[in-house]
C-alpha cells in the first residue's frame, strides 16, 4: 500500500542546519514552550510560513533538530570512541555523553518531547526515532564485544547487556532532566558504575 502523498517541499534561503541550530539555541536559552515558528522566523530571517511550509509540521521540526543535534554528539561519540585507551574508560565517557547535564538539559528536553509527541506517528516517524536509538546501542555492543575479546571484561551477551545498560541511563536521564528531588547526576553516575562493575569486571 502505498503511503500518504507528500507534497514537495521548496528549498530554504537559509540553510537547513541554521535553522535546526537555531531552534536547539532557543530550547537551551528559553526552554521548549517558547520555541515558535515566528519566533524561530525571526531569529533566521525569514517567514514562520516559510518554515513550515519546509518542515511541514512542528513535530517534524523537533524530529529534524533532534536528528541534527544527535549528528553533533555523534562526532563526539566516535571520537571517545575511537581514543587509544582501556576499553572501560571509553565505556565511561559514552556513558558521559549519554547522560543530560541535569535539570533541563536542552537535548534531553527535546528527546522527551519528540518521543511523547509521537504516540500516534508513523511507521516512518518511528523508524527515524529508532535509528537514532540503536545508533548508540550500535556503538555499545561493539565496544562491550571488544573490551571482552581484549580480556578487559568477562564474557557477556554483548546484545542484551546493551540493552539493559540503555534501559539504565534512560531511566536515570528522564530523572536528570525533569529535575527529580533527591537525584543529581554525580549520584547518578555512582549508580551505573557499580552496575558496569558488577556486570563487567572479570
Amino acid at each position: 500500500m502505498s503511503g500518504p502523498v507528500r507534497r514537495p517541499r521548496r528549498r530554504l534561503n537559509q540553510p537547513r542546519e541554521q535553522v535546526l541550530a537555531a531552534a536547539m539555541a532557543t530550547i537551551a536559552a528559553e526552554g521548549l514552550d517558547r520555541l515558535t515558528m515566528a519566533g524561530l522566523g525571526r531569529e533566521v530571517g525569514m517567514s514562520s510560513g516559510h518554515i513550515l511550509y519546509y518542515f511541514g509540521t512542528k513535530d517534524e521540526l523537533l524530529l529534524q533538530t533532534l536528528q541534527w543535534s544527535e549528528e553533533q554528539l555523534g562526532a563526539e561519540r566516535r571520537a571517545a570512541l575511537s581514543r587509544r585507551v582501556p576499553a572501560r574508560e571509553r565505556l565511561d565517557a559514552l556513558v558521559d555523553l549519554y547522560l543530560p547535564e541535569g535539570h533541563r538539559d536542552p537535548r534531553w528536553t527535546l528527546w522527551l518531547e519528540v518521543w511523547n509527541r509521537s504516540q500516534n506517528a508513523d511507521d516512518e516517524t518511528r523508524e527515524r526515532q529508532l535509528d537514532l536509538e540503536l545508533a548508540w546501542h550500535r556503538d555499545l555492543v561493539a565496544l562491550l564485544v571488544e573490551g571482552a575479546s581484549r580480556g578487559e571484561f568477562r564474557p557477556v551477551d554483548a546484545e542484551r547487556l546493551a540493552t539493559r545498560i540503555r534501559a539504565l541511563l534512560d531511566g536515570f536521564g528522564t530523572h536528570l532532566v525533569v529535575g527529580l528531588p533527591g537525584t543529581d547526576r554525580e549520584q547518578v553516575q555512582r549508580h551505573i558504575t557499580e552496575f558496569l562493575d558488577e556486570s563487567l569486571t572479570p
